[in-house]
């Protein structure tokens, strides 16, 4: 296994410490993105929330993480088998100073294109403790029927 070299000019005397590197390179990186976190916000369309997307017999349920997002700052809709949650998460009023920002704040944007047709207008989502919830029921052709055996 081969040792780091160090090609600075530090002083000789101080030892590598690697999780201070990373944490520079992460402070670096972080500066570089713009305080987002993510590289859709270089292009101007915001941050993307995580979500899961699990499927059972009668529909999709995605649930996207939107901690301090009120519902009237979000847009869910769905156009044939793509579902599209937008909206804003708004940087809240600070009184002191800011000393570091690693949430992320602005415009966001999750779209997911769902394997089977959907039943659009039985679509329903709430908004609880931070999490977005979105029931996507299927068509009825699309939901396995059980046959049964004689």
């Amino acid at each position: 296994m081969a040792l780091p070299i160090r090609h600075n000019n530090e002083e000789s005397s101080s030892r590598w410490d690697p999780v201070a590197q990373i944490n520079r390179l992460n402070e670096q990186l972080h500066d570089y993105l713009g305080n987002r976190g993510s590289l859709p916000s270089l292009m101007g369309e915001g941050f993307t929330p995580l979500a899961d997307v699990e499927e059972s017999d009668d529909a999709y349920l995605v649930e996207v993480e939107l901690p301090g997002v009120r519902g009237d700052d979000l847009d869910v809709e769905v156009a044939g088998r793509r579902l599209t949650v937008s909206g804003e998460r708004k940087e809240r009023e600070r009184v002191g100073i800011l000393r570091r920002q690693t949430r992320t704040v602005g415009r966001f944007h999750y779209e997911v294109v769902l394997p089977s047709d959907l039943a659009e207008d039985q679509v329903e989502a709430s908004l609880n403790e931070g999490v977005l919830s979105i029931r996507v029921p299927k068509v009825e052709a699309d939901r396995p029927r059980r046959i049964p055996v004689k």
